[in-house]
């Protein structure tokens, strides 16, 4: 980094510093204590909400989601009703009391169970905030361990490219015990967006994320059994046999908390930023690889975009189910264990062999896989946006960072060759396979799964950065992300927020570029003319079946009528999506 760059980057910090100050007055602040009954598969916590009204209206009503009691339309419909599945997880609330004079509310549920509304005893005016203290208990279902594998996941993968089948997140995705390893990604009551005088309480299911909330302060105090190993979206700031572990983070939209026996964790750090990976013993050599590739990401994106204003920054490893590769938390990013592959391990030979035949895409999805989470952290996280509304506008701009990480580290010609596999490749297979084309900007519910969102929001998006790149210039696309990254830090950003950014002091020419690149990318429908249209030929090669039976999770037959398809095919199958 010269010495111009260097006091750019330098009055860029001093600038987050004086708007943190002053958004921290606004912030809400948690403060969280959660005790683990970890073999038990359940946990107990108070919390006590600080909330502000910034609306510019009184309000006397709080909502808060439960997002551990979300359920899709069709586990809905079969049960008709919202009584406890041991499927999935549940979140109770037990008491809430005003946290000003400990007069106990007046609460209530809609939504089927994941809105909690409490009703205050006086209005609160615009500006002004007022407590609230939550008793709440919660469970985690036990998943198999059938449906975490490698096996598992590149079946999962296969059947969406094959069959479309219908996805949808599930609230187990994110809150579960599997493989001595317990992961709550959103365990505890949590404030509704607040957007104007609004309350955003609608969750829908869909192959998207559903986790939505808004920046606040965290202190979060964790107790688990001996031996049980914890580690959250935040810092720890003190350790004691009592209260056991205290954590805290600042402007965070949500915290997450893994714990499990077996965990190890190296860390090193990079721009003041502890940087962390998190992963069992035996996949130490993979874990140690993931902290080098997370450490670079950081030290490129920091740069390119600006700092962060997180103190710590994990990438994990957990048993997730098949169709969920990755997940991003602010502060913790987790990756499915079955992708932490140590191919040169006895324990790999249990693997089909047309996998083991991948192993350099495996290798290098874990690489692209942790690099664009990283960027979540900037992109969905600093910089907040609507995931079920519009989930392009943190996915693309990941993607398209990741390009950029690859760029830096390993130079033009590697990250040219990442853009046709990872981002060009999977539009292509997608087509192929006869997927439509689709506008990339739609809502999540309108996706059918992981494979067609990836092609669609993911690689059409990210090429719409790569075309405005092309056209702009480093220099000035990276400036103009640079001040949407600054004036929107801490906030919940839309499209529009991003097309004034790009166009901000342009001349009346370039403006009207702009918004014909995003109009090419995200509603023409181009995808065939400017990535790739079906291949014939290659669909001849492959030789699908034109109807597969059902085929159990994790069966290992199931890859024998596609044992002759392509290493195309198989690379893409084997991707983290």
């Amino acid at each position: 980094m010269n010495q111009q760059s260097k006091i750019k980057l330098f009055l860029f910090v001093l600038t987050m510093l004086a708007a943190h100050s002053v958004v921290a007055q606004t912030r809400h602040e948690y403060k969280i204590d959660i005790k683990l009954d970890f073999d038990k598969l359940s946990y107990t916590g108070t919390e006590r909400v600080r909330w502000v009204n910034r609306g510019e209206k009184p309000s006397s009503v709080l909502y808060f989601h439960l997002y551990p009691n979300l359920r899709t339309g069709e586990q809905i419909n079969a049960n008709n009703s919202t009584e406890t599945d041991t499927d999935e997880p549940q979140l109770d609330i037990v008491e809430v009391r005003s946290g000003v004079d400990d007069v106990p509310l007046v609460m209530s549920f809609d939504d089927q169970g994941t809105t909690l509304r409490i009703n205050l005893r006086e209005q609160v005016a615009p500006g002004n905030t007022t407590e609230v203290v939550i008793k709440f208990k919660g469970t985690v279902p036990e998943i198999d361990r059938d449906e975490t594998s490698l096996t598992t996941h590149v079946v999962k993968q296969v059947s969406a490219a094959l069959r479309s089948d219908r996805e949808m997140r599930r609230a187990r995705d994110i809150n579960f015990h599997c493989r001595g390893v317990m992961l709550l990604g959103s365990s505890y009551p949590v404030l509704a967006v607040h957007d104007g005088d609004e309350w955003r309480r609608k969750l829908e299911p869909s192959v998207g994320d559903f986790v939505f909330n808004e920046a606040a302060d965290y202190e979060v105090s964790i107790t688990a059994p001996a031996g049980v190993e914890v580690f959250t979206s935040g810092s720890e700031t003190g350790r004691s046999e009592k209260s056991g572990q205290t954590f805290s983070a600042s402007a965070v939209r949500d915290f997450a908390i893994l714990a499990g026996r077996g965990l190890r964790s190296e860390h090193t750090e990079v721009h003041g930023i502890n940087v962390r990976s998190i992963f069992l013993a035996e996949h130490e050599k993979v874990g140690k690889r993931a902290l080098t590739v997370a450490a670079n990401s950081i030290r490129v994106f920091t740069a390119t975009f600006g700092p962060l204003p997180f103190k710590t920054i994990s990438i994990a490893e957990a048993p997730l189910v098949a169709g969920l590769g990755s997940c991003e938390f602010s502060g913790l990013n987790v990756i499915a264990s079955a992708y932490f592959v140590d191919f040169d391990a006895p324990s790999v030979r249990n693997l089909p062999q047309i996998i083991l035949e991948q192993r350099p895409s495996v290798e290098e999805s874990l690489e692209w896989t942790v690099a664009h989470l990283v960027a979540h952290q900037w992109w969905g996280g600093a910089v907040g946006n609507d995931p079920a509304r519009e989930p392009i506008l943190d996915e693309a701009l990941s993607c398209w960072s990741s390009l950029l990480y690859y760029k830096s580290t390993y130079g033009e010609e590697k990250a040219a060759a990442v853009l046709e596999d990872q981002v060009k490749g999977v539009y292509r297979l997608y087509r192929t396979f006869g997927g439509d084309d689709m506008d990339a900007n739609r809502p999540a519910r309108d996706y059918r799964n992981t494979f067609q969102y990836a092609a669609i929001v993911t690689a059409k998006g990210a090429l719409m950065f790569v075309d405005l790149q092309r056209s702009l210039g480093d220099e000035k696309i990276f400036a103009a992300l640079r001040n949407y990254y600054q004036a929107n830090l801490y906030e919940i950003a839309q499209m529009e927020d991003l097309r004034i950014a790009l166009s901000a002091g342009a001349p009346i020419e370039q403006r009207r570029m702009i918004g014909r690149t995003f109009t090419r990318w995200l509603t023409a429908k181009r995808g065939d003319e400017d990535i790739a249209p079906p291949d014939a030929e290659l669909a001849a090669t492959l030789g699908i079946p034109s109807k597969q039976a059902p085929q159990r999770s994790g069966d290992k037959n199931a890859f024998g009528a596609l044992a002759k398809v392509g290493k195309f095919f198989w690379q893409q199958m084997t991707r983290i999506r």
